[in-house]
Order: C-alpha cells, then structure tokens, then sequence
C-alpha cells in the first residue's frame, strides 16, 4: 500500500503536437497500459470527486483510489499481481480488503458496491524534466483516440503558470482537457 499527493497539469494535443513533440524530446520508447474504472451504479465516486481504477502495466497491476485535497489529489494504491487483476477484472470487481478497500469504507462505499463501468488503453512515454515528471500519452477506448501532455508536479511547481511556460518553450497550445476517467465514461456513454 502507498500514499501519495498528486499534483498534475495537463493539455490535450493535436495529433501534429504530440508527433512533433515526440521529435523534440527523441522519445522512442513508451509503457502500454490499460485502465479498468469503477464506480457505483449511481457514480457515487463521481459525485465525490473521486476515481477509481484497476492499471494493469506490463509486470504487475496496481489498484488505486484518487481522492481530491486542498492541493491535487490523495492516490492510495494496494499493488496486485497481473494474475490476481486480471480475475478481478474477469468478476468485474475489486478486493475486499486493503488500503483502497478501506478509503472507499470512510467514503461509505462498500467495495462490493462498485462495477466496471469503462476502460481505457495508454500508450506512454515519460520523461523526468526539472519541472517533474512528463508523460506524454496517446489514448484509446470505444470511440475514443486522443493525445495528451501531463507534467506530475511537487508543491512547489503546483503553479499552473510553471505548465504553461512549460507549453509556450515548446511552442505547444494549452488545450483543457477532461481527466481518463471521465473522457472513458463518456466514450463509454456514446456506444449505450
């Protein structure tokens, strides 16, 4: 179990940014990983501010609860083999127990509350930089195909004005975006 704040900036990139990017920065090797999220029925973890997800890599998985602070958000995240998320992710749930299991009780979520409601593929590259830790994504789920530029922050880069100068350097427009989950559920949305 692990406990950390993140704090993150993003943009979405046109499909030129991220190859030209890609160039820049002579990035050629990326991480694939895909993104199983849960909420209730009624999306209480939505209402909240919350996600919740299953992230298989290529070694091991990871289940992890992010829950908003005053600053980012709080990630408690129990590790699990690749075996024991992918029966999860065949029974459609997650574990009863462990240090996610219990944030969601404090929450008043019952983990055998929640379902599956989305799922998301990510092609990544990352990259440590001054500023933090940059990964570069190109995303894939239902209808969906995007790119994106994160920079994961400490505090004391936790101002958005170090993002976007970040961008203006690199020649790059700050394009909001909507978080995975929530450009999942919505991909997810649009095939009902």
């Amino acid at each position: 179990m692990s406990e950390q704040l993140e704090i993150e900036w993003k943009t979405a990139l046109t499909k030129e940014e991220y190859t030209r990017l890609l160039t820049k920065l002579n990035i050629t090797e990326f991480s694939i990983q895909t993104n199983s999220y849960f909420d209730t029925p009624t999306f209480t973890l939505q209402s909240k501010k919350c996600g919740l997800r299953i992230r298989l890599l290529d070694t091991y998985a990871e289940l992890t609860l992010k829950s908003p602070q005053p600053v980012g958000k709080l990630e408690t995240t129990d590790q699990l083999t690749l075996a024991e998320a992918k029966e999860l992710l065949q029974l459609g749930r997650i574990p009863n127990e462990g240090a996610v299991a219990q944030a969601l009780e404090t929450l008043g979520i019952h983990p055998a509350g929640v379902v599956k409601f989305a799922e998301l593929t990510t092609k990544r590259a990352e990259l440590p930089i001054n500023e933090g830790l940059l990964a570069i994504d190109e995303s894939w789920a239902h209808n969906l195909h995007d790119y994106e530029l994160e920079l994961e922050v400490d505090e004391a880069h936790a101002d958005q004005a170090h993002f976007l100068n970040l961008l203006n350097n690199w020649n790059l427009t700050f394009h909001p975006t909507k978080n995975k989950i929530q450009r999942a559920k919505e991909a997810a949305d649009s095939t009902k």
